[in-house]
């Protein structure tokens, strides 16, 4: 296996938010497999600024895995080819030389274009503010052992917190849904005792912000999951779902 790739990489341009994008073809030389795949974005950025060219605006923080900023559709697959990784955890390696590259933004309503591959997720911190909060008092913190939570319970809790908010759910989804990012917000805070006091409101509130943004409903097909970089299980939606009925029944 070689240790350097030439690539073709074709990149999805927009200016701002209103204006007309397109994909623009770039030639990239002597990419080393051991670069992760924003490695090779900020060297295409600087062959771009010392041609005196715009480079391409991503966004990126942690480059750990974990701040789910990194959001960029790689050959038609949200965060690139691999299961359970997120673009900054991405390696040159899992191409080929040779190869072509398409790179997009997310493309959903509830998304919209900032500038190339960033857009707004705006809508997702919206949908936490509607409900992901507890009016409990929490005082001082507790000795661990003074709430019993069965080590099930705590465990699905955890999985559902594990969502870092990338909106590759969103992304992968042909309804744009949000369902599994809301669902796995519900579960985090559904299931844990300081969680029951808004339980009802809750659900209904952050399901309302979640329809207001312009998210598509579930399409049943599962795809969201298998593109979640942190695995999330379907099974919250179905959680989501008995949640939200039971809110409606109570009237609240």
């Amino acid at each position: 296996m070689t240790d350097t790739l030439n690539l073709t990489l074709k990149i999805w341009r927009q200016s701002n938010p209103t204006s007309q994008g397109k994909f623009e073809s770039y030639k990239l030389d002597g990419v080393s497999t051991h670069m992760s795949f924003l490695e090779m974005m900020d060297v295409l950025n600087e062959k771009l600024i010392k041609e005196n060219k715009e480079p391409i605006a991503f966004d990126h923080d942690c480059r750990e895995g974990i701040c789910g900023m990194c959001s960029m559709y790689i050959n038609g697959r949200a965060h690139g080819p691999l299961a359970g990784t997120t673009t900054c955890q991405l390696h040159m390696r899992h191409f080929k030389d040779g190869e072509t590259i398409t790179i997009e933004p997310w493309r959903a309503k509830g998304f919209p274009v900032v500038k190339d591959l960033v857009v707004d997720r705006t809508a997702f911190d919206k949908i936490m503010q509607a409900g992901g909060f507890v009016s409990v008092n929490t005082g001082s913190p507790a000795e661990a052992n003074s709430i019993l939570i069965p080590k099930p319970v705590a465990d699905e809790a955890m999985d559902g917190a594990a969502c870092i908010g990338c909106g590759a759910c969103v992304a992968a989804c042909k309804n744009a849904s949000a369902m599994l990012f809301v669902s796995a917000k519900v579960s985090q805070l559904a299931l844990l005792p300081q969680g029951q006091v808004e339980r009802t409101e809750r659900v209904l509130k952050m399901v309302q912000t979640m329809d207001d943004a312009g998210f598509g409903n579930c399409s049943n097909t599962g795809a969201c999951e298998a593109e979640c970089p942190k695995e999330i299980s379907v099974a919250h939606i179905a959680r989501l779902n008995r949640e939200y009925l039971v809110a409606s029944l109570k009237g609240e």
